[in-house]
């Protein structure tokens, strides 16, 4: 593969600015120079696709850079594909704008002024304009239902927002420990190897199967975790 900056910039998604921006911060390698030509392949390709993974799971621009200064400047295509595979299964969902009908539409019920700022307390919408038409974020869109049903019972705010705190801090603290866990006894080894081609695409399958089995069995270890709960608390 030889690429332009303008035809790489156009695979990518990316404007030339930018391509030239990330160059200029140590993000990509240089082009192999074609008389005054610059041109580039499969690697760079690669390695902007692994800059916009990394930026869609909200890292800043220095820990990006952090993140790709443990990838050799020289690291093929297919181990910048496995970084990716790694991390995009458990991207998270974008957020969208929508105007208060939509957002009624997608939350399945009328939301008003009161439920909207308990959701923004909540931390699952952020109000952009006011007025009945206003625009509203949803920072997240699949959660929009469930908290929408959440904001609605007759529950103390403060309930509503410790409940989301406690979930969050405990989720977060297992999302970390786990992905410890799969980089000692899985990435590590794999790097330790060789990094064999065969063993490589077994990693990328596997990434793709995991996401849906960890959740499935979070939610199930949760459920029997409230129910040993509930039951401690009721007198013999």
């Amino acid at each position: 593969m030889e690429l332009t900056v303008d035809e790489l910039a156009s695979r990518a998604g990316v404007t030339v600015r930018t391509v030239r921006f990330y160059a200029g911060r140590g993000l990509l390698p240089p082009p192999r120079l074609r008389g005054r030509t610059g041109l580039y392949g499969a690697d760079h390709l690669a390695r902007l696709e692994l800059v916009r993974e990394l930026q869609a799971l909200g890292l800043t621009l220095a820990s990006i850079e952090k993140h790709l200064q443990r990838i050799p400047l020289d690291a093929p295509a297919e181990d910048l594909a496995l970084q990716r595979a790694l991390l995009s299964p458990w991207a998270p969902e974008r957020s969208e704008d929508l105007d208060r009908h939509e957002l009624d539409r997608r939350a399945g019920r009328h939301l008003d002024d009161e439920t909207i700022g308990r959701l923004e307390a909540l931390g699952v919408v952020e109000r952009i304009s006011d007025g009945p038409a206003g625009e509203v974020r949803v920072v997240s869109p699949a959660l929009l239902g469930v908290s929408a049903e959440l904001a609605a019972l007759p529950l103390p705010l403060d309930t509503l927002v410790a409940s989301y705190e406690a979930v969050d801090r405990h989720t977060t603290a297992l999302a970390a420990e786990l992905q410890q866990v799969f980089q000692d006894t899985v990435v590590r080894p794999y790097r330790a190897g060789g990094r064999a081609p065969q063993e490589r695409e077994r990693l990328m399958e596997m990434a793709g199967k995991l996401k849906p089995l960890m959740i499935q069995s979070l939610v199930t270890s949760f459920q029997r975790a409230v129910d040993k709960a509930l039951r401690r608390s009721v007198p013999d």
